[in-house]
């Protein structure tokens, strides 16, 4: 198939990933040239995954619109609405045979369904009300979504039926997360560094709990770093910067428990199969997906310090093969790349055999897809 992905476009769809939103479209857009589809990813112009990129804009947005400081502002909405409004074309003109889109913008899904181009849109994030009123509208059996865990599925479409939607979990390539036998003691944290991330709250039940803790990630919030992490690190918590590749993978596998911490709805946690499929048992805020991912392979709190730490003793004796077991069995990369073709497939096939006329015929994935 002649696919179009479209990228999220805050960051570059490039390694180092500032979070899962980018490390998803980046193994998405390589994993599907590799079952031999050809891939043409629309991002941030200085994105790199090792095959065609066309801009959506020059640069990311987040160089010169920090999110932090202009998320709902007239002028980051009037500078992506622009953007968009170049794209949309260049789709409908390229010959696709689907469009994969990531975006969380407004525009792509009702394009989609007006025009009838097969799309599927991937929406990765906790529903906002400018994307709920497009994704509301732009339903058809060739424009469907898809949600990357039951609790997000529930949240968009208000536990409701969902024809043109379905939960397809995220997945990782479990050569890039090897299994390591035998931690060393020691927990760790991995993610954006900002206040909904909650590294503050792993640092602090660290500390009660005895347990020495590695910090990796960017500082996307400098002054929340400054006041509320700085402060801790010591002997006993370190800030280990922004690894990437073999090291970041090597400094997670030689820990014996990842710390979890989300403090807002998590959609997924793709921090936390990363680091389960290196044997990684996990203590965790619960919030968000992350029990539908973690399962019996982590221990659980409330956003709570004294309690995370409790639940980091206990988390660090779950046997760390049951945390692999459970990714290879649910979690990997060729699962979710198949669960996408289907969906592929259903949305082609609809615009040659559908009519006008929306069907709400629900369609299922095979289990083993699911």
């Amino acid at each position: 198939m002649k696919i179009a992905v479209i990228g999220h476009v805050r960051f570059p769809i490039a390694r180092p990933f500032m979070g899962g939103m980018e490390a998803h479209c980046w193994h998405l857009c390589r994993g599907l040239q590799t079952r031999g589809h050809d891939v043409t990813l629309f991002a941030a112009g200085d994105s790199d995954w090792g095959g065609k990129v066309e801009s959506v804009m020059d640069v990311h947005y987040d160089r010169e619109f920090p999110w932090h400081k202009w998320h709902g502002t007239p002028e980051l909405t009037g500078h992506l609405d622009a953007a968009f409004e170049r794209l949309l074309p260049r789709l409908a003109e390229g010959s696709f045979d689907v469009v994969h889109n990531n975006s969380l913008h407004r525009f792509p899904p009702r394009f989609a369904a007006r025009h009838r181009i097969p799309m599927v849109t991937s929406l990765h994030v906790p529903p906002f009300d400018v994307l709920k009123r497009a994704v509301a509208d732009g339903g058809a059996p060739w424009s469907l979504f898809t949600t990357c865990s039951q609790r997000q599925l529930g949240a968009w479409f208000d536990d409701a039926d969902a024809p043109f939607a379905r939960v397809v979990p995220n997945g990782i390539d479990l050569a890039d997360w090897p299994f390591s036998p035998e931690g060393d003691g020691t927990a760790v944290w991995m993610g954006r560094i900002t206040p909904t991330k909650g590294t503050h709250l792993a640092a602090q039940a660290a500390k009660i709990a005895g347990i020495p803790l590695n910090i990796y990630g960017t500082i996307e919030d400098q002054g929340y770093f400054d006041t509320e992490i700085a402060p801790l690190i010591n002997e006993g918590v370190q800030y280990g910067g922004h690894l990437q590749g073999v090291d970041l993978t090597e400094a997670i596998a030689r820990a014996s428990v990842l710390l979890f911490t989300p403090l807002w709805d998590e959609p997924f946690g793709l921090a936390a199969i990363e680091a389960m499929a290196c044997g990684l048992p996990i203590a965790a805020v619960e919030n968000g997906a992350i029990r539908e991912v973690a399962g019996d392979a982590a221990r659980y709190a409330g956003a709570d310090a004294g309690e995370l730490a409790k639940a980091l003793r206990e988390a660090i004796g779950i046997p760390r093969w049951a945390a692999r077991e459970r990714v290879e069995r649910l979690f990997t990369v060729e699962h979710m790349l198949g669960a996408y073709e289907v969906l592929y497939g259903r949305a082609i096939d609809a615009v040659g055999h559908v009519s006008d006329v929306p069907s709400f015929e629900v369609f299922e994935l095979p289990p083993a897809l699911i």
